[in-house]
């Protein structure tokens, strides 16, 4: 059956007999039908934000010259084939991480632009929410899942003593739902790929409680009381008891519950999805991490697309790294070390050129979901040109963390939003969050500025 037409099931619906009751786990019929009016009418926009940690090598990513029109640098060579569908914006930066530690407080920046305050970890505060975030909060709400994190390194934890006593959580995460509050982001495939088709959890346990929960059970008898306020109180109370890496594990776990309630709360409501008639072939992965790197992340963009492909969300963000990552490059050929260790090349010419292949690998990942998301059709173009992709660094120069001229490239027509092709040169120094609140700005939300913005960015289609 046509799972648009199907017929809806409570989600208190219970097996009963033998005076005996065993809810239902969360079933796909318990989502609300689609009628045929309720579908879109035409592909929404989708918003992914891909970051990269440890910066590029300048003088061989930014093309020479100031004309609109360029040629491929050495680091740009694997996006060969999709040049007409990318566009670089450059002498764009975040001010507000200038003069602070290399990493830690730059991550946390990236889609906010917010000032990073200094801590241990107690009392978080990134100076504002990522505009992934702000776009989820409106846009995001017409999907069961309003955005989409994903990663391949494990959140940090810990202190950064020797970086200026920043805790390790700022540099694992770019998505932060309020200025305290990082969003929680999956590594593991799997459980991603389940996410996009597994809209609840079994009964008999609701968002990591029993069912035997007198919170979960007076949850249950009115759909207006979250699982979290009926509990946050004793989690509050909790919090003030324990260390400062378990209230970071506790955060994360209210926050997934949150997200998981979230979810429930958008597949009860009737929703205007947009469908592709076409399949997009990824097939559910295995348990684990893969063994090889590059199939980690191509796994995890793949489960990206698809998300968008099926409009299970339309805001979606990815790590390629946390700050600092030490994951060793060595599967490169050429390359012997970690991605950060060589960032700090020393102008050493051996150093510089692994450093260099490590970015250059970068952008081949670029160029593997930008052709993965323009070979899917839809409607009357592609699913890429009803996107937006950005991808960008903290850093441009990893050995100096040098913060001025990020690399940005964005990828995409966005809807009419962007003109690809094209390089952009701006003012020297323009905040990074003029690109943002452009976006935002033409995506409905009535904003008069994001982080420290002084304008819109124009020259963008």
């Amino acid at each position: 059956m046509n799972p648009i037409f199907r017929k809806r099931i409570s989600r208190r619906s219970v097996l009963r007999g033998a005076g005996a009751a065993l809810a239902l786990p969360f079933l796909d019929s318990m989502v609300p039908a689609l009628n045929a009016n309720e579908a879109l009418e035409k592909p929404p926009l989708r918003n992914a934000f891909l970051f990269m940690p440890n910066g590029v090598n300048p003088k061989n990513f930014t093309p020479p010259g100031d004309e609109e029109k360029f040629e491929l640098t050495p680091m740009l060579q694997p996006l060969a084939n999709v040049k007409d569908d990318i566009m670089l914006l450059e002498n764009l930066w975040n001010e507000q991480t200038s003069g602070r530690n290399g990493h830690w407080p730059k991550v946390p920046a990236f889609l906010s632009g917010g000032f990073v305050v200094r801590t241990s970890g107690r009392d978080m505060d990134t100076g504002g929410v990522s505009v992934d975030q702000l776009l989820a909060s409106t846009i995001g709400q017409g999907t069961p899942l309003p955005s989409f994190e994903l990663g391949v390194d494990e959140a940090y934890t810990g202190v950064d003593n020797i970086g200026g006593g920043f805790t390790r959580i700022y540099g694992s995460h770019i998505a932060w739902r309020d200025p305290h509050t990082p969003v929680p982001k999956e590594i593991i495939p799997q459980l991603a790929f389940d996410r996009l088709f597994r809209t609840g959890p079994a009964a008999p346990v609701v968002s990591g409680f029993s069912t035997a929960h007198p919170a979960v059970a007076k949850s249950l008898a009115r759909d207006d009381i979250s699982v979290l306020d009926l509990v946050l109180e004793d989690a509050h109370s909790m919090r003030n008891q324990v260390g400062m890496n378990d209230r970071a594990k506790l955060d994360e776990y209210l926050e997934s519950v949150r997200a998981v309630e979230r979810r429930i709360e958008n597949s009860l409501k009737p929703q205007k999805r947009w469908i592709n008639e076409t399949g997009y072939d990824v097939k559910r992965p295995g348990a684990g991490i893969p063994d090889k790197h590059i199939e980690h992340v191509q796994l995890m963009l793949d489960i990206m697309v698809l998300a968008f492909w099926t409009d299970t969300t339309r805001v979606g963000t990815f790590m390629f790294g946390n700050a600092q990552t030490g994951r060793n490059f060595s599967f490169i050929d050429g390359v012997n070390g970690s991605f950060h260790g060589l960032s700090h090349h020393r102008d050493e010419e051996d150093k510089l050129i692994q450093y260099e292949k490590i970015g250059t690998w970068h952008m081949a990942q670029l160029a593997y979901v930008i052709e993965k998301m323009r070979s899917l059709k839809e409607a009357d173009g592609t699913l890429l040109d009803h996107s937006l992709v950005m991808f960008g660094s903290t850093l441009k120069d990893g050995n100096k963390h040098d913060n001025h001229d990020l690399p940005i490239i964005m990828a995409g027509r966005g809807n009419g939003i962007l003109t690809p092709g094209r390089r952009v040169r701006y003012k020297k120094d323009t905040p990074l969050c003029n690109l943002y609140l452009t976006l935002l700005q033409k995506q409905g939300l009535d904003r008069k500025t994001f982080g420290d913005s002084n304008g819109t960015l124009d020259r963008l289609a």
